[in-house]
């Protein structure tokens, strides 16, 4: 296959990943949302991350659409895996975030090849030490693929993987020596908080995810 042949078959599949994540490439919550639905929350965090950026796919871009965060604190966008996150270093570098959080998996996990998990890890390494590289000052901290709903497992079979992904997430952080961040206990204690297609989130879980991740941005900023 030419190089226009392999262009187009990644352009395909990126387009079906984006599909996956909601209607036309975004969740339903930020289809469905009208202006004036909820307050605003963003000036609370604000501040608290004001020197931090979040890298991620469409859940990660919630926290800006639901106004928990600036559009400038997060980079997220539908369908994004840790391939096409290698993209996004040089504006991450520009805007010289002084802690990073990172966020992808979930549609990684649907890239249509043997072995998902491997090769998603090794672009995730890639992209790891090419924040560190370019922002060599720069703490990172992966959070994990947040779980779906059974009902959304079942409609989706490969999101089964997610606890085992997430391990290898996990083992990925130590051999980087990156902060890791399980969020399924937060998940779990707010279920109720999923929006309707099951894996993505309402607008109220955003607040409480950026209350989670504090104790993290201080130990990691502690240990800088």
């Amino acid at each position: 296959m030419g190089k226009k042949g392999t262009g187009m078959l990644l352009i395909g599949l990126v387009a079906l990943l984006a599909t996956a994540c909601g209607n036309e490439g975004r969740p339903p919550a930020l289809i469905d949302k009208e202006p004036g639905d909820s307050e605003p929350v963003q000036a609370a965090y604000t501040s608290l991350y004001e020197t931090s950026v979040f890298l991620g796919d469409s859940i990660t871009e919630g926290l800006a659409y639901h106004d928990a965060l600036n559009e400038e604190n997060v980079l997220a966008g539908a369908g994004k895996t840790a391939q096409f996150a290698l993209e996004n270093v040089e504006e991450l570098a520009k805007r010289k975030p002084e802690h990073i959080f990172i966020q992808l998996g979930s549609d990684d996990l649907l890239w249509p090849t043997d072995d998902p998990k491997s090769y998603s890890l090794a672009y995730y390494a890639q992209l790891i030490d090419g924040i560190k590289d370019r922002l060599p000052d720069a703490a990172v901290t992966l959070l994990s693929v947040t779980p779906v709903t059974e009902e959304a497992t079942r409609k989706e079979p490969r999101y089964r993987n997610i606890g085992d992904y997430n391990e290898g997430l996990k083992e990925l952080a130590a051999r980087e020596d990156v902060g890791y961040v399980d969020l399924s206990p937060l998940t779990a204690e707010h279920a109720d908080l999923y929006d309707a297609d099951g894996i993505h989130f309402q607008a109220e879980f955003y607040p409480i995810l950026l209350d989670y991740l504090k104790d993290e941005l201080d130990r990691r900023s502690g240990a800088q």
